[in-house]
């Protein structure tokens, strides 16, 4: 059986500054560029049965810059849709709501197409990425690699291990780290998580 990797992109303005970002498509900061660089040792002659990446600009450049070819875009490993959130920081949304928790509570409506998503609704598009990439893990025995953020692949991680999707809390996520899930004795766990280069 293979072995799942996730790659979180580098840094953006937002990661940085502890907004949600979800549909904005914000550049990697110079920083953000090179914490992708730097991925690329750590990926360099691993052969991948399959490569995916979110549509967003921030996981393809990520990608690109960590040396991953043959990348395929996959709308479902887009973030979270934040709704109203979106930008906002989680600082800021407890000066209202001092009691709210992503995992828990969601988000309120955004503008027009961001509803926002429940962590049920993550966590069902987290299974459909788990079931498309399953024939390569288990029947090709090949390893796979995402590259997403944050916090799709702390739901995705939680989905893969058998936890509900909330459950994706319990995985902090850095930018421009690589994560590694495999099996033992049959059964997924996690084998790297937050690796730097």
């Amino acid at each position: 059986m293979g072995d799942l990797l996730l790659v979180r992109h580098g840094e953006t303005e937002w990661s940085l500054s502890g907004q949600h970002t979800s549909w904005t498509d914000l550049p990697l900061t110079a920083r953000g560029e090179e914490q992708a660089r730097s991925l690329a040792p750590l990926l360099a002659g691993h052969d991948f049965a399959v490569v995916l990446t979110s549509p967003m600009g921030r996981a393809r450049d990520t990608a690109r810059l960590a040396g991953l070819t043959g990348a395929e875009s996959d709308p479902d490993l887009v973030e979270w849709d934040y709704g109203g959130y979106e930008g906002v920081k989680t600082v800021d949304i407890h000066t209202t709501r001092p009691d709210w928790n992503l995992w828990t509570d969601g988000v309120i409506p955004g503008p027009e197409g961001h509803p926002g998503e429940s962590p049920e609704q993550i966590g069902a598009r987290a299974d459909r990425v788990l079931a498309r990439i399953d024939k390569a893990l288990q029947e090709d025995g090949g390893d796979v690699i995402l590259v997403a953020h944050a916090h799709f692949l702390r739901v995705l991680t939680a989905r893969r291990l058998g936890l509900p999707a909330a459950d994706g809390r319990l995985f902090q996520l850095a930018t421009g780290t690589v994560s590694r899930l495999s099996t033992e004795h049959g059964r997924p766990v996690i084998v790297e998580w937050n690796r730097l280069p």
